[in-house]
């Protein structure tokens, strides 16, 4: 079922194209994980649990990360957001949290009248596990995204093709330009989604998507639809001679050892199977009262449970695996999956034209609405609507798996996103940030809907040649959440932005004329350099604004010195003047 989409999504570069029956790769940002991956053969240690040191975590933000998710076990606002989740968080090869809260099974129906859940008996009530199996929903496509791409490395399927070059019939009603990238990155100009299950046989179906008109011309605009990943489908399936659950199977689970990732798992599965929806119509296309063990999403349903777009069943374990396999470069122990530079297609943004939506094969890019503060240019994933989520980030080399069943009792308890990013806030603050110059720096912290100031004391700056410098560090959601340098010369009644320049250690040197900075920095500290004003009684202060959204990783500033000429004017290094600085929301961080 395609997913209601997010909120604001933002640009990075293109880094790569596929020509011809091969794929040429222009210059693609570096991948530590996936450039240290082995050969073929070479081997690397599988998945192990650990703890969060041994990860390279801190342990606090994990452990609020449990707290905040079994807070949408109550109602929020007026229904639970889940009936229950199981969390899985890792860095490297370390998962350092895996967490079942809440119940796999809890409701055999729902009561439209009163607008609450009938539950089942508590002796026949199921609690979640470690191991319980969910329905993917649209992470499913991600399994369809790395088989195509699997089927491009192998040049049985062009990049840049018509999809009509393989399927003749789908060049109907103005498809004929339709691209396999198009497919894979939502921009084919298909509406969202369409009742296939109204059709009567699988023919009638695949003739609908055949016969179906594009709501803009290709390549012109993104717009979500599960059709792109049916229609990759078909190709996947001519082209193999295939179906596509065996070759998930054959090319992706059997070799990375995903014994519990499959479609249409056996009746054998289903007391480990996270119950979905009551479906019955209105609210759902078919009546099929409460959905446990078979594929939630109705199309997916009618065309056997097989479906390019949804029909995957996976646990936690599985997915970090996968996860891991990725990040690694596409190789899971001795046994590859994907080339290096693939994984780089599946990571970089293809959608630049469309800012907001980033977009690599398969993967979504950069998307805080769910990915939250680990949300990157880089950072790559996947929703269902079932209640689940996918988030890997190279950059710090670490990964969320979220599953929970947001529709059991019934889709309309839930809304927005709130339980994915609340886990990826806390994950992304688990990874830490070492100091630019001693034990601690300051930390703007990570609030929505907050401002947080860090000001020196008034100084005297009147002769002039003052200048500010410290190292300086930022995440922030692009343009919604900005850190200002500003000043004042009249005791904080009016303040006036401070321009700044910033250089990344061996790279060039940034201004910000305005005084700002927001979005993203890489992840990296900063040396930064202003000039102030002159004035008898300066004070110059930091002060970081966000939204009630979405939050990056926040800011921080250490190592605060205001010079004049030969005259130290500030020195945060010095006891006496560092407890002159006032903080509100700023607080002092170890590594």
């Amino acid at each position: 079922m395609a997913d209601a989409r997010g909120m604001s999504r933002r640009q990075v570069g293109l880094g790569a194209l596929a020509l011809g029956g091969g794929l040429a790769f222009a210059s693609l940002p570096a991948d530590p994980a996936a450039a240290a991956a082995p050969s073929l053969g070479g081997g690397r240690p599988a998945l192990r649990h650990g703890s969060a040191r041994e990860a390279g975590l801190l342990p606090g933000p994990l452990k609020q990360l449990v707290t905040d998710a079994e807070a949408f076990l109550q109602p929020s606002p007026e229904h639970p957001w889940y009936a229950g989740a199981v969390l899985l968080a890792g860095r490297g090869r370390t998962v350092a949290l895996h967490r079942p809260i809440g119940m796999a099974v809890r409701y055999q129906a729902y009561d439209e009248e009163t607008d609450t859940g009938v539950e089942f008996p508590p002796d026949q009530q199921i609690p979640m596990a470690e191991d319980t199996v969910f329905d993917l929903a649209s992470v499913s496509k991600l399994f369809t995204s790395i088989l195509a791409v699997q089927q491009i490395e192998r040049g049985r399927i062009e990049l840049e093709a018509p999809v009509a070059s393989y399927l003749p019939d789908f060049g109907r009603a103005g498809k004929q330009d339709v691209t396999i990238r198009q497919l894979l990155t939502h921009t084919s100009g298909f509406r969202a989604w369409i009742p296939l299950y109204e059709a009567p046989t699988y023919e009638e179906k695949v003739r609908r998507v055949y016969d179906e008109e594009l709501a803009s011309p290709p390549g012109t605009a993104y717009l979500y639809s599960d059709l792109n990943l049916i229609s990759l489908q078909l190709v996947l399936e001519h082209v193999t001679g295939r179906r596509l659950d065996v070759l998930l199977r054959e090319e992706i689970t059997e070799p990375l050892g995903m014994r519990r990732t499959r479609y249409n798992p056996p009746a054998s599965w289903k007391p480990k199977i996270a119950a979905t929806e009551d479906a019955r119509k209105p609210w759902s296309g078919l009546d099929r009262g409460l959905v446990w063990g078979e594929v939630h999403d109705e199309n997916a349903y009618s065309l056997g449970g097989v479906a390019g777009h949804a029909g995957v069943f996976s646990d936690t374990w599985d997915l970090a695996v996968l996860a891991r396999t990725l990040l690694d470069g596409g190789v899971c122990g001795r046994r590859r999956i994907l080339r290096p530079e693939s994984v780089e297609l599946m990571f970089t943004d293809f959608n630049t034209a469309f800012p907001g939506d980033e977009h690599g094969l398969g993967f979504e890019l950069y998307q805080h609405w769910y990915m939250g503060a680990m949300a990157t240019p880089r950072t790559a994933g996947h929703t269902g609507f079932t209640g689940t989520a996918l988030v890997l980030d190279p950059t710090t080399d670490s990964f969320l798996v979220v599953l929970g069943n947001s529709v059991h009792p019934v889709r309309s308890w839930r809304s927005g996103s709130a339980p994915r990013v609340a886990a990826a806030n806390q994950l992304a603050r688990a990874v830490p940030v070492s100091p630019a110059r001693g034990r601690t720096a300051w930390f703007s912290g990570m609030a929505s809907a907050a401002t947080a100031t860090l000001a020196l004391p008034a100084l005297d700056t009147s002769s002039g040649g003052a200048r500010l410098s410290c190292a300086l560090w930022w995440d922030t959601e692009p343009k919604a959440d900005v850190l200002v340098l500003e000043s004042s010369a009249d005791g904080g009644t009016t303040w006036q932005p401070v321009p700044f320049t910033t250089r990344r250690r061996g790279g060039s040197a940034e201004p910000h004329p305005t005084g700002t900075a927001t979005g993203w920095s890489g992840r990296v500290w900063h040396d930064l350099t202003a000039d102030l004003p002159a004035a008898p009684g300066l004070v110059v202060r930091w002060r970081y604004t966000t939204d009630r959204l979405y939050v990056g990783r926040g800011a921080y500033v250490d190592g605060l010195r205001v010079e004049s000429g030969h005259r130290r004017l500030f020195d945060e290094s010095r006891p006496a003047d560092a407890t002159r600085l006032r903080a509100e929301g700023w607080s002092r961080e170890e590594d």
